[in-house]
């Protein structure tokens, strides 16, 4: 397989038209449709809900199926799955109407309950990721073939279990991509020595280990020669401060992504400025925003801000239904001055990152923003010190910074002050900072948790 069987560009550049909604509400009552003809459980709810799947419009989807959180059917199926060997696979190709054997593999993510988050994938599943991810590759090459087939391509993402793991792997040969699976689990050595020995040309990671071996290894990623580097997984990529952070450290463009599972892409495209996140796959997922306190419905109009709500149109790796992904958005509507299709998402934080300083909403992403602007003066590492469970925070908001190399100790009270004045500017809160020295924070190769919780 190669990437020529998985793209097409009329449905790419059919993304963010009116053609591609009507294509929606078809792919909709197909979706449901095929549910409710081959499982119990969907038929059963679907009835109760006195809606035709064959007629569905998206406000009677919208009224009848309920907001499910991130975590909220999958977790409680894992924590059940601990119990009761085989559960969760059996729960899940019940729901949905198929044979557990029609599983071709299972995949699991850390939820925010801490119990393993299940991703499952029928041979239908693994035919869909290409589909999204050809048109990231196409919209960051300029449409070079040529380029795509010469990538090398190095995975650094968590490999074992893990949805950007084995899946990405996966998804990236069946483009014809060589892929690298070295996986993040042995830090950024292995990683490195990997991408000397294989030539690799691009990787794919989170922008905490990019940016760790920016901190780290600078010479030997440069001496490596990435040409792009895809970050994903976490906020990071998107904040301007640690994009020029990143690309100036490995001389390479930094691309900012989300999705995979499902055929879900998002990605940035090559913008000097940060524009936020194309959405390729309309024809794949609806979206709509909610308020992140109340989950009523915010009107998609152009730089709304509200939690992402994903629907799929296909595949069987999630069940029908409005699933909250925990971000927080802001969106945009207005074509890019790339002039590639697909509306756009900022990210500005997790709903279960929120912090409110004196009624001031505050990301821990914000803050990462406002504190590696700083750098070299400071490394780029914090920590936010909560006391108390969140969201809500008592003034001052405590912070751990660590000073950057050569840094004097007597410089570091007038260096506070320019911080908390950056912070106020921006955020509308006033920081207390401890200081501490540099690498003293521990570095993270997954994702960074940029909470420290003295209450626990």
């Amino acid at each position: 397989m190669a990437f020529e069987d998985y793209f097409d560009e009329k449905l790419y550049r059919m993304q963010n038209t009116p053609e591609v909604k009507d294509l929606q509400i078809h792919k909709l009552q197909q979706h449901l449709t095929k549910f409710y003809n081959q499982s119990p459980a969907v038929k059963a709810f679907v009835d109760s809900q006195g809606v035709s799947p064959e007629k569905i419009t998206l406000d009677v989807f919208r009224q009848a199926f309920p907001l499910l959180g991130q975590d909220t059917m999958r977790g409680s199926l894992a924590a059940e799955g601990a119990k009761q060997p085989g559960f969760v696979v059996d729960m899940m190709a019940g729901m949905l109407g198929i044979d557990p054997n029609d599983y071709v593999l299972m995949c699991a993510t850390s939820g925010t309950t801490g119990e393993p988050t299940p991703y499952f994938f029928t041979a239908e599943d693994l035919e869909w990721m290409p589909r999204g991810t050809s048109r990231n590759m196409f919209m960051v090459t300029g449409g070079d073939t040529e380029a795509i087939r010469r990538m090398r391509a190095i995975q650094g993402f968590g490999l074992s279990m893990f949805g950007a793991g084995v899946p990405l792997v996966e998804c990236l040969t069946r483009l014809g991509i060589t892929c690298i699976p070295v996986g993040a689990e042995g830090g950024s050595g292995p990683i490195l020595k990997f991408s000397e020995r294989f030539a690799a040309n691009c990787i794919w990671c989170t922008p905490s280990l990019a940016e760790y071996m920016v901190d780290t290894a600078l010479d030997r990623i440069r001496a490596i020669g990435f040409k792009h580097v895809f970050c994903g997984a976490e906020p990071g990529a998107g904040i301007p401060e640690v994009k020029q952070k990143i690309e100036e450290g490995f001389q390479a463009r930094l691309y900012d992504g989300m999705g995979l599972i499902g055929g879900l892409t998002l990605s940035s495209c090559n913008a000097d400025e940060y524009t936020g996140m194309h959405h390729l796959t309309d024809d794949m997922f609806l979206f709509e925003l909610v308020d992140p306190e109340t989950k009523e419905p915010v009107p998609w109009e152009d730089q709304a801000i509200g939690t992402i709500v994903m629907s799929p149109l296909q595949g069987y790796s999630m069940p029908p239904g409005r699933f909250s992904s925990g971000d927080v958005a802001q969106l945009f509507l207005a074509p890019c001055k790339c002039g590639e299709p697909g509306w756009r998402i900022k990210m500005r934080g997790r709903t279960d990152d929120m912090l409110k300083v004196k009624g001031v909403i505050v990301y821990p992403s914000a803050v990462d923003g406002v504190i590696t602007g700083f750098v070299p003066r400071v490394t780029g590492e914090f920590r936010i010190v909560l006391d108390s469970p969140p969201p809500r925070v008592e003034p001052p908001l405590k912070l751990k910074v660590e000073y950057g190399e050569g840094v004097k100790e007597e410089d570091l009270e007038a260096l506070a002050g320019e911080i908390e004045g950056e912070m106020h500017a921006k955020l509308k809160v006033r920081p207390s900072i401890t200081w501490t020295a540099p690498m003293t924070l521990e570095r993270a190769t997954h994702k960074t948790n940029f909470i420290e919780k003295t209450y626990e």
